[in-house]
């Protein structure tokens, strides 16, 4: 048997329909911690922290639907993010955990959000990790042109046939354009980085995480493009009842620090620790600083 602290992988049929690739480590009875990744990773974004923090916590990271080693379902329908959220649910039933800790990044974070506002009582804490809050990301496409600027990927990886174009480019290349504009790819150890260009050249890969994109509803206007705010903008917004925890890497290139301005408004018990020279990932770009985070923030909530 492999020690509880190295990371294993299985698969887990879920009642929503879709099998997941779910990563684990740590002793089955400790307090749990599920880990979401967001484009265009998969658990390994969560590699280290989970490593570190194994040996005193259960620690779990599913590759969510539409990535590597899970289902990748072929409508467009199926990658709402509510879908995302019940999987999550149904993953937390299946491993018999009725309440964790919930850390999201990127997409991973996204879907964070909106299980801490449909699920409160499901979670004990939040951490999000470079994710808008939608409300606040959806106000900053529309009010803050540099966001929309920003943001402008996101109308690239909406247009049909994208994939084909990062194919053509080849996934090296991709894998360079998108990780290294936003993280120190010498951080990122070249066996890992060909997993990374193995998962991506699964079948329905490439398709599967990017509809993602092409499913959300958030809108994304052209560059100086006049645009209104949606109505659902304009109506009471629920708060975020759970203690969250919300780490920024203040290079992010893609969500800029603009994401941070009102947040305090939307959550009932927030706290927030920038990381100065990070950018979008974070995750594997500042390790320590994340966990030692995570950490903190368990200890200062733990009943």
């Amino acid at each position: 048997m492999p020690p509880v602290s190295e990371i294993q992988t299985t698969r887990i049929g879920l009642p929503t329909g879709v099998t997941l690739k779910v990563a684990f480590a740590g002793p089955a009875k400790a307090e749990p911690i599920l880990f979401l990744h967001g484009f265009p990773e998969s658990y390994r974004t969560w590699s280290r922290e989970m490593e570190a923090l194994a040996p005193d916590f259960r620690v779990i990271a599913p590759n969510q639907r539409g990535y590597a080693g899970s289902d990748k379902p072929e409508a467009l329908e199926d990658y709402q993010s509510d879908k995302m959220v019940e999987d999550l649910i149904a993953l937390a039933d299946a491993l018999g955990l009725a309440r964790f800790t919930l850390v999201g990044h990127d997409w991973g974070g996204v879907i964070a959000w909106a299980a801490a506002l449909r699920h409160p009582e499901r979670l004990k804490r939040l951490v999000i990790v470079n994710a808008p809050h939608p409300l606040l990301f959806q106000r900053s496409l529309i009010e803050d042109e540099a966001q929309r600027e920003a943001s402008q990927y996101i109308r690239a990886l909406r247009s049909p046939g994208v994939e084909r174009g990062i194919k053509l480019m080849g996934l090296r290349t991709f894998l360079q354009k998108v990780l290294g504009a936003e993280g120190d790819l010498a951080k990122l150890p070249e066996a890992e980085q060909q997993a990374y260009i193995d998962e991506w050249s699964e079948p329905g890969a490439l398709t599967g995480m990017i509809n993602w994109y092409r499913a959300m509803t958030i809108e994304v206007p052209e560059p100086g493009e006049k645009a209104r705010l949606p109505l659902w903008t304009h109506l009471p917004f629920p708060k975020v009842k759970v203690p969250t925890l919300v780490i920024w890497a203040m290079k992010d290139k893609a969500l800029l620090p603009v994401q941070l301005e009102g947040l305090i408004d939307l959550v009932e018990d927030l706290r927030i620790v920038t990381v100065m020279d990070a950018g979008h990932f974070v995750t594997w770009d500042e390790p320590e600083t994340v966990t030692a985070a995570i950490r903190d923030f368990i200890a200062d909530t733990s009943e």
